[in-house]
């Protein structure tokens, strides 16, 4: 029987992964679906708790609740040891990760008769970017929020070499591989050394040459775009009646930020725009945050965002419909617009691909692919940037969502193999 699975818990999306006979294979979470959105959604009608998919429709019927998503951008930072209010309960952040592992568990239950019991969880290079103290902590804290799902053994890999397990199954002969794994919270890569000799060992340390990875991924975008794009139709750098003073911009920086929208809802600091309101010298922008706040639609905003953002992976233009919350306002949104606003989270991801060339002492020209996974990866600049510093090497296209997934079920095969 099996009892052992990988978990890749993602800052937007997640998947469950399996070895049987060596082969690593996704399980089925929700209604078929092997990756699901990393999402809560707290019914104020029924007091029931969703999950994924289901959670994301219920918040978009407009249904009484507290929707909950990016929760994994937690991790490591102040905000964890916070609690937040649902209903007449308050709930600490350690408690709703604890639940969503929970939900990840029994879906994999159902597929295999029982939940597993033990699991390799993945974990970006750094939950944290230059404090090793939270990076420790963040990895603490979800190890704790997986005991308390129900696993009893769990053990961590780096995403990065997680993914270059997965890839290995796949080649025929020994290479350099460089591992790109960009996905909603972070950016993590690796190099390398597979073959099919090798993917049979334990212990692959003289093979993982470097890796590293920097906290910036696709919400990252999100934000980005909403700050450059979005945010000034609702009232970022509006002006106030006061001479040279504008309405505080904190408001949109949040607005703009996944998993801090919901403090945005707080009685006390909607009355405090209220009052930003009143000083406007452009009323009309405030009316439009306030609106969205009043009626908790702030992820929906975003969601928008993130919709167009993802639209220009495949066209040079999109259209982001914002009638619902502004006046009948459509905005057009090109691609260089995007790449504009995303350049400097671009240039950071070229700095650490850089740092771990330098890290594995290798030249890029000795790479012989370069193998992207994680849903940003599909982004036109962001592949751009990955070619400009490894040019001779083939891209190879992962699955998005799944090979993270199955490098850590591989993993999780070896580590508890007695088990």
């Amino acid at each position: 029987m099996i009892r052992a699975c990988g978990i890749d818990f993602g800052t937007s999306n997640s998947s469950i992964s399996v070895c049987d006979a060596g082969q690593p294979h996704l399980l089925p979470i929700q209604d078929g679906a092997t990756s699901v959105p990393t999402a809560l959604f707290f019914s104020f009608d029924d007091d029931t708790t969703t999950f994924g998919n289901e959670a994301l429709k219920r918040y978009f019927a407009h249904e009484t609740g507290r929707y909950m998503r990016a929760i994994k951008s937690l991790l490591g930072t102040e905000l964890f040891a916070e609690t937040t209010q649902i209903k007449r309960r308050r709930y600490g952040f350690d408690e709703i990760i604890a639940t969503y592992l929970g939900f990840l568990r029994t879906a994999a239950g159902k597929n295999l008769g029982q939940p597993p019991t033990n699991v390799v969880l993945g974990r970006p290079a750094f939950f944290v970017d230059d404090d090793a103290k939270a990076d420790a902590d963040a990895q603490r804290q979800l190890e704790a929020a997986a005991r308390a799902a129900g696993f009893q053994e769990v053990a961590f890999q780096f995403e990065p070499i997680a993914a270059a397990l997965d890839y290995e199954q796949s080649v025929n002969g020994e290479q350099i591989a460089f591992v790109a794994d960009i996905g909603g919270g972070t950016s993590d890569f690796s190099v390398v050394r597979v073959s099919p000799e090798r993917a049979g060992l334990q212990d692959r340390r003289q093979d993982i040459l470097g890796f590293a990875g920097v906290h910036i991924g696709g919400t990252d975008f999100d934000r980005a775009l909403a700050l450059a794009r979005v945010m000034p139709a609702f009232g970022l750098g509006s002006r106030l009646r006061r001479d040279g003073l504008l309405a505080p911009s904190w408001y949109f920086h949040d607005l703009a930020t996944w998993h801090r929208i919901n403090f945005l809802y707080d009685p006390k600091l909607l009355t405090e725009i209220r009052g930003v309101l009143r000083d406007s010298a452009e009323p009309e922008k405030i009316r439009r945050v306030l609106a969205v706040l009043e009626k908790r639609k702030g992820h929906e905003l975003l969601a928008g965002v993130e919709s167009a953002k993802i639209a220009l992976s495949q066209a040079d233009r999109t259209t982001l419909d914002l009638a619902a919350y502004a006046d009948d306002i459509c905005l057009e949104i090109d691609r260089p617009e995007l790449e504009t606003a995303i350049a400097g989270s671009l240039e950071r991801i070229r700095a650490r691909i850089s740092d771990v060339l330098r890290m594995a002492a290798i030249r890029p020209d000795t790479v012989s692919a370069v193998f992207l996974t994680g849903s940003a990866t599909r982004m036109p600049a962001v592949q751009r940037t990955i070619v400009q510093l490894i040019p001779d090497a083939r891209l190879v296209a992962g699955d998005v969502f799944g090979s993270v997934a199955k490098g850590l079920a591989l993993e999780a095969a070896t580590r508890f193999a007695d088990g």
